[in-house]
């Protein structure tokens, strides 16, 4: 890879972290120590989001009001999985547990889920009577069966059971198989990756704060609503910006037919929500040609939305790359090693090369004087051209 070292041992450590919707916290910690190894700076918001390439509030303001043309890029992902909290007890070896985000709908009874608290692993169990929500889309509530009672007298009380969350569980949290990675949460872990990565990449290349035109935001939540990513946006803070803003959403998506594995990662036009920003995505499409040809895709990945959705509403423009995903939200849509029947528990999986041509697009987009003030300007001399060539045949009338 150009400009980039692929930090394997980094994407495993990161997909074996337990992570849920609000319980992103073994994410945080294994990303900041790898941020804190490579001496790149980072802080936590008020919401609980990371972000990365600045050390506080006051050196990302300094950041955002540097007054130049070249602009900010706020590479986004999210740091939670759908998966569940622990409620109370119904019985010494029966939780009760709260399904937050979207999950497979069908073969639940007696699946195997894992469950962790805010600092370990804390064993394994089963799915027992399972409701979906009106909907029919995803678990709303269920039952996790336990062999024994050693979770109930470590946390007998309704409160502390809050403490525990979790998710299907596989053969193992990560493993490979030739150039496949099966995993029980890629969504979006692999985008928390790929910022910590270009970060510590970046960071090599500017040491000053307002050098760099990177900014990453690992966000909290995104499963049911981008909660961290809109949290984020109302502190207001890049309101007081004296630069242009482009927002990078990093996604692992929903593979779909012209956004397929293992072909290169997916130029993201939008998303079910929207249509990202036409000027950048014109500056992008020309990178991605030069960068990755014929190794890179672009679609409209209307399987579902992203935090490009929640940056767009807030009034900034917005595009989106994505690395296509088999087994979206562990369902069995694509099947493989360790799945249940169609729409049953699966593991999620995705194409080692997708996520390299993943990075050395984020790598691009980096790139000084692009022409972000002037997206058409090649386009419009093209035009230009071709009137002058039609001229006298246009006026030799109609």
């Amino acid at each position: 890879m150009n400009a980039a070292t692929f930090r394997n041992d980094l994407l495993q450590d990161i997909l074996s972290q337990p992570t849920a919707p609000f319980r992103e916290g073994h994410i945080i910690s294994r990303v900041t120590q790898a941020l804190e190894e490579a001496s790149v700076p980072f802080f936590l918001d008020p919401v609980g989001n990371v972000v990365v390439g600045v050390s506080s509030h006051s050196h990302y303001l300094k950041l955002v009001k540097k007054k130049t043309e070249e602009p900010l890029r706020i590479f986004i992902a999210h740091m939670d999985h759908p998966g569940f909290h622990g409620v109370q007890w119904v019985s010494p070896t029966e939780l009760e547990i709260k399904w937050h985000g979207g999950s497979p709908t069908q073969h639940l009874e007696g699946a195997k889920v894992w469950l962790a608290d805010e600092t370990a692993w804390m064993g394994h169990g089963k799915l027992r009577g399972a409701s979906l929500l009106s909907t029919g889309k995803a678990i709303d509530r269920a039952i996790v069966q336990f062999e024994n009672d050693q979770l109930n007298k470590k946390y007998p009380s309704s409160s502390s059971t809050q403490c525990l969350f979790g998710g299907f569980q596989f053969l193992a949290p990560v493993w490979q198989e030739g150039e496949m990675i099966y995993t029980k949460a890629a969504d979006d872990l692999v985008g928390a990756f790929a910022i910590t990565s270009l970060a510590i990449d970046s960071w090599k290349k500017h040491r000053k704060v307002t050098d760099s035109p990177f900014l990453g935001l690992l966000t909290r939540a995104e499963e049911v609503g981008f909660i961290g990513a809109i949290g984020h946006f109302e502190l207001r803070w890049l309101e007081k910006a004296k630069r242009p803003i482009v927002c990078v959403s990093l996604e692992t998506s929903r593979t779909l037919p012209g956004a397929e594995i293992g072909k290169g990662p997916v130029i993201r036009l939008g998303d079910r929500f929207t249509v990202f920003d036409p000027g950048a995505l014109r500056i992008f499409s020309d990178l991605a040609h030069t960068v990755l040809p014929g190794k890179h895709q672009r679609r409209v990945m209307d399987g579902g939305t992203c935090e490009a959705t929640a940056a767009t509403v807030y009034g900034f423009p917005c595009i989106g790359i994505s690395v296509p995903l088999g087994n979206y939200h562990n369902q069995s849509l694509e099947g493989g090693p360790d799945a249940a029947p169609l729409n049953g528990p699966a593991p999620e999986f995705v194409h080692k090369q997708d996520i390299v041509g993943l990075i050395a697009l984020c790598h691009a987009l980096l790139k000084p004087k692009l022409p972000w003030s002037d997206p058409w300007k090649a386009k419009m001399k093209e035009f230009k051209k071709g009137m002058r060539e039609y001229k006298e045949l246009l006026q030799s009338g109609p």
